[in-house]
Parts: C-alpha cells; structure tokens; sequence
C-alpha cells in the first residue's frame, strides 16, 4: 500500500535508499525489505503505508541545507517522513569501507530526538562479502547515536547475491525475509514507548 493509500492505523514503513546508480542494486534489496515488512504485517492482519526516499534525488537538496541552512520542501517533507515513520529500513552502497557521504549528510539533518526507540532494519550492499562488517563498523553506531531500536538481523547483498534481472539468490530472500519478520518485534515496543 503506498502512502496516498494511508489507512488508519497502518504501520509507516519509510525506506532511505542510498544508492547512487540508476539501477541500483541498493534500491533492489530495499524493495525487498520493504516488500518483505509487508508480506509480515499482511500475515498478522495489519496493513503498511510505505515510502521509499532516494537519497540521490537529493543530493543537492541535502548540500544547500548542510552548508546555507536552507532546505527545499522536497528535503523537508523527505526529512518529516523519516521522522513520524513507525519503522524506517536504512540501506547503503559499499564506499571506501562506510556508507556514502550522501547518506550520512542526510541523517545528519534527521531529528535525533525522533529518532529515539524507533525500530531501524540496517542493509546494505557491496561487491563482495569482504564489506559486509561495514553494518556492524558504521551503521549501527551510527543509529545507536540515534537511539534507535536497532533489528539484530541486518543485511549485506553482495553482487552475487542478485540472479537474473535484480532477482535475489535462495539464501539472500532467506535473510530478507527473516529480517522483515523479526523488526515487527520491535514496532510494538516503540508503540508502548509512544502511548
């Protein structure tokens, strides 16, 4: 369900993609995530309203804000949608053994104080297995920072990991999946939390 098709009480799935290319393969494994948190909430008998934010679409946005203090509507409204999200999935391209520096620049401007106790799905993507540490070296401290309800199951897509088309390998859709089951645990905590 898209976000135009909000209904009352759906669970607020925001993705960040991070991915700089068109296609990209970041974007793919966040579909997935996204699809995933679906197929979950959809067996428990709830619904999702989803988005997914590409950081790239931004990039220029996010500079005028960092360096002049002025965002655009379309970074603001990008921002307020991470920051009233019930479950955000976070996912980054391999660079230089971190995240990109587009990705970082954008969360640099996130609320940290709405980023408190909110469930955070952590993934991303690299040309071999040799990067996956990254999640654990760089972005969970980074939403520890934050505060925020990290999923014990993060990840890691190597270029290999994608078949034919984008498609995800056997093992892949096997940690998607189980990935998107496990963060529900923590939606209803931060909904304690909240009421």
């Amino acid at each position: 369900m898209s976000e135009t098709a909000s209904a009352a009480g759906a669970l607020k799935v925001v993705a960040v993609s991070g991915g700089v290319g068109f296609p990209s393969s970041t974007r793919g494994l966040t579909d997935a995530l996204v699809a995933a948190v679906q197929q979950a909430v959809a067996e428990s008998g709830g619904e999702v309203t989803d988005r997914t934010i590409e950081v790239r679409e931004l990039g220029a946005d996010i500079a005028d804000a960092t360096a002049a203090g002025l965002p655009t509507s379309a970074l603001d409204d990008a921002l307020a949608a991470i920051e009233r999200a019930d479950l955000v999935i976070a996912a980054s391209p391999v660079f230089r053994g971190s995240y990109t520096g587009m990705f970082k620049a954008l969360w640099d401007l996130v609320d940290p104080v709405a980023m408190r106790g909110k469930p955070v799905m952590l993934a991303a993507t690299g040309g071999s297995h040799r990067h996956q540490l990254m999640i654990d070296q760089a972005m969970r401290p980074l939403f520890a920072y934050f505060g925020a309800l990290i999923a014990p199951t993060a990840v890691y897509a190597a270029t290999e990991d994608f078949g034919v088309a984008g498609r995800l390998q056997p093992e892949l859709a096997a940690r998607v999946q189980r990935a998107g089951s496990e963060v529900l645990g923590l939606a209803p905590l931060r909904a304690l939390q909240l009421g």
